[in-house]
Parts: structure tokens; C-alpha cells; sequence
């Protein structure tokens, strides 16, 4: 008789994630190389949990400020091929470009690097008995998603990110008052394309 051989396949089920936002886990000691000493790293946006509540809406807040995160493939960035810049939806801080997001098949938006190493930080997170390295902003601390070492060339990582933490911004538009606002203090930061 032929043993076969199955892959365990996890279910969110009642709202409990099993797995989110990774085809195979590996540990945080794997992502300790990529990691810096960001402990006390101070966060220049820190608002009371009122004004984030005022700030966001609830997806955002849950994502954002309770590193919640969005069920895979109904992210509405997903899918999303135009050329422009992502931005962090809790600061307007600039964070990713087109020119590194790749389909990855997991169902959420994947990059493969940020726009500078300085526009995130990123933390061990051993939450739902997983080892993962959680992925945060460098401005407010805020929740985007994870990263993981099965990406393409040239850094070979994942930055698999929620939608809902991000906001889009397509060549040539306008970005909402939030990423002006953010950009007009942070001229420095901005990105072309």
C-alpha cells in the first residue's frame, strides 16, 4: 500500500487565524540576521488611542493598532499592478514602491524591499504559536503585516503586508492630505518614481 504524504493545510475558522500570511513557517531566529536592535526605537507619530480610533476606520485600527489582519485575497491592493508608491495608512510615511511588489500567491500585497531600511522596523512576534518577524512602520510603530525569507532576488524576503495598512498612491496623482501632510515635514522622504 502507498503512503501518501500530505501537507497540513490550516483553516480560519470563527474568526481564529491559523496561519497568516506565510506557505511555510520558519522561525524569528532565521530573520535575526535582518533584524537591528530597534527596542527603544522612538516613534515620532504618538497619538492616544482615541485619536487613532478618530484617525482610522475600524479595519484600519484593528490592523494598524492591533496587528490584526485581513483575510487572504480580499485585500483591495492585492492584485494591484499600477506604478506609484504605497504609504503607511496610519502616517502617510512612504514605505513601499511597485517597482519591488511581486505576486507572491499568498492572497496579500508582497514586496521585496521597503523604499529605505529606515522606513520600518522590524520586531520578533511569537503571537498564535508562531515565530514570525512582524513588520511596523518607523513613524508610529504601527502594524503593517510579517516578512519572510522565500522571496525573489535581490533580498530573497517577503514583506507580506495588509492592505487595509496601506495606502496607494498611483504615478502621477495626488496623495490624500495625509501623505502631504506627512511629506511636507518629511521633505526628504520623498519618493520618484
Amino acid at each position: 500500500m502507498k503512503r501518501l504524504n500530505f501537507k497540513p493545510i490550516f483553516i480560519a475558522l470563527s474568526g481564529i487565524i491559523a496561519v497568516a500570511c506565510s506557505q511555510e513557517q520558519s522561525t524569528a531566529q532565521q530573520y535575526i540576521g535582518i533584524m537591528e536592535n530597534k527596542e527603544n526605537h522612538q516613534y515620532e507619530v504618538q497619538l492616544s488611542e482615541e485619536e487613532w480610533k478618530d484617525r482610522l476606520t475600524p479595519e484600519q485600527y484593528n490592523i494598524l493598532r492591533e496587528a490584526g489582519t485581513e483575510r487572504a485575497f480580499t485585500g483591495e491592493l492585492n492584485n494591484n499592478k499600477k506604478k506609484g508608491v504605497y504609504y503607511s495608512a496610519a502616517t502617510g510615511q512612504p514605505l513601499f514602491t511597485s517597482e519591488t511588489k511581486f505576486e507572491s500567491g499568498t492572497g496579500w500585497p508582497s514586496f521585496y524591499a521597503p523604499v529605505t531600511k529606515e522606513a520600518v522596523v522590524l520586531k520578533e512576534d511569537n503571537s498564535y504559536g508562531m515565530a514570525r518577524v512582524e513588520v511596523l512602520d518607523s513613524s508610529s510603530g504601527s502594524h503593517l503585516g510579517h516578512v519572510f525569507p522565500d522571496g525573489p532576488k535581490p533580498t530573497g524576503l517577503r514583506y507580506c503586508l495588509n492592505s487595509a495598512a496601506l495606502i496607494f498612491v498611483p504615478e502621477g496623482e495626488n496623495p490624500p492630505q495625509l501623505v502631504k501632510d506627512y511629506l511636507e515635514k518629511h521633505p526628504d522622504e520623498k519618493v520618484d518614481l
